[in-house]
């Protein structure tokens, strides 16, 4: 779906609840999510499986700048409401503090039937995410510009790691959530896909294992929106600041437009083999832009912030293609400068060994401005 020569974009990031004053995650996502779809619209704001979490969602959009207005008000109108609870939001993959168990599940048939499904697996969905929908309402193609964007993912998630803690310990990983969705059975990188019908046949297959309980439960980081004609990349923790959320939207869609143009003049993909596209996972995941990566390309390690640069230079035509490279360039220097969400919620930690102040700076980053 294009409008005015550009690719449409959209924004879906799952926010955490906590106490400002034990900073703990506290379970009150349907009063405040209630309020700010007062707002917002009921459209525009849900909930998720625990109710620690709630999620906003932007409207779609072909500028960056409009993009980054309704993330700020986003965020603006949800931390609002958590306020008038007494309550406060983070942006963060994981939870800094609190006793996540036993889960305060929002009561909905589809999570209690998860619950029966899955299990234990339940039990570390108290996590939060950041979702970019790009307008394509052609499945096949879809599918198409998925395989394409496969080598890319393990550099997305170093990028965008932002979960290095989980409930007063330190996990050792800058993406934690990664680890932990990974060990679901349909989640990570998608599969490389034949074409449409081995999509459709393989997700059929899935269903019919108890894996997937519906089109929802697809937890693959690119796959076909179930509900709405884009196709959806799901691999980025939910990231401290607007800013970094709009930049890394933008890279996406970049990455997307790429892709594109790849698939139409016949470009050929590198298909890396499963084990290795999760093995840079798991590298990416521990180490975020902080350590070294592992090119799926060459199969080497190399530092974290080259296979970076090798994205932006991959995209900066489309970037530019597009006008948004003017927007991006700011921000991708503060994210090389100050480190990724992981990084500086461990930088906030060191100051007094104290996972409060990790808090107080992931609230006040909900709404900060560049």
């Amino acid at each position: 779906m294009r409008s005015d020569g550009h690719l449409t974009i959209g924004v879906e990031e799952e926010y955490l609840i906590v106490d400002p004053a034990s900073r703990a995650v506290r379970p009150g996502a349907d009063a405040v999510a209630s309020a700010a779809a007062k707002r917002l619209g009921e459209e525009r704001v849900g909930d998720e499986i625990t109710r620690f979490q709630v999620e906003a969602r932007t409207r779609p959009h072909t500028g960056l700048g409009q993009l980054a207005e309704d993330v700020r008000e986003m965020r603006r109108t949800v931390a609002g409401a958590a306020a008038q609870q007494g309550l406060a939001v983070v942006s963060s993959g994981s939870p800094v503090l609190g006793d996540v168990l036993p889960l305060p599940v929002t009561p909905e048939p589809r999570y209690a039937r998860s619950l029966e499904v899955f299990r234990a697996l339940d039990d570390e969905q108290c996590a939060g995410a950041c979702h970019v929908h790009i307008g394509l309402d052609d499945r096949a193609l879809a599918v198409e510009v998925s395989n394409h964007l496969r080598p890319w993912l393990p550099v997305l998630v170093s990028l965008t790691a932002n979960s290095p803690f989980w409930a007063g310990r330190d996990t050792g990983y800058a993406s934690w959530r990664t680890l932990s969705w990974a060990r679901w059975p349909v989640a990570g990188p998608p599969p490389y896909f034949e074409s449409v019908a081995h999509f459709e046949d393989l997700v059929g297959r899935l269903r019919a294992s108890g894996a997937v309980m519906d089109s929802g439960g697809l937890y693959w980081d690119v796959r076909p929106s179930s509900h709405v004609p884009t196709l959806e990349v799901r691999v980025a923790d939910a990231l401290m600041t607007a800013d970094e959320t709009v930049v890394y939207a933008a890279l996406v869609r970049a990455l997307v437009e790429t892709a594109l143009r790849g698939v139409a003049a016949g470009e050929r993909v590198p298909d890396p083999a499963p084990e290795v596209l999760r093995a840079a996972y798991w590298r990416a995941a521990r180490d975020g832009l902080s350590g070294h990566g592992f090119d799926v390309r060459s199969a080497r390690l190399r530092p974290a912030g080259d296979l970076a640069g090798l994205l932006y230079a991959h995209v900066r035509p489309a970037l530019e293609r597009s006008g948004d490279l003017r927007n991006v360039r700011g921000a991708w220097a503060r994210l090389l400068s100050h480190g990724t969400g992981a990084h500086r919620q461990r930088s906030a930690h060191r100051r007094r060994a104290r996972f409060e102040d990790v808090v107080d700076d992931l609230i006040a980053a909900v709404t900060s401005e560049p």
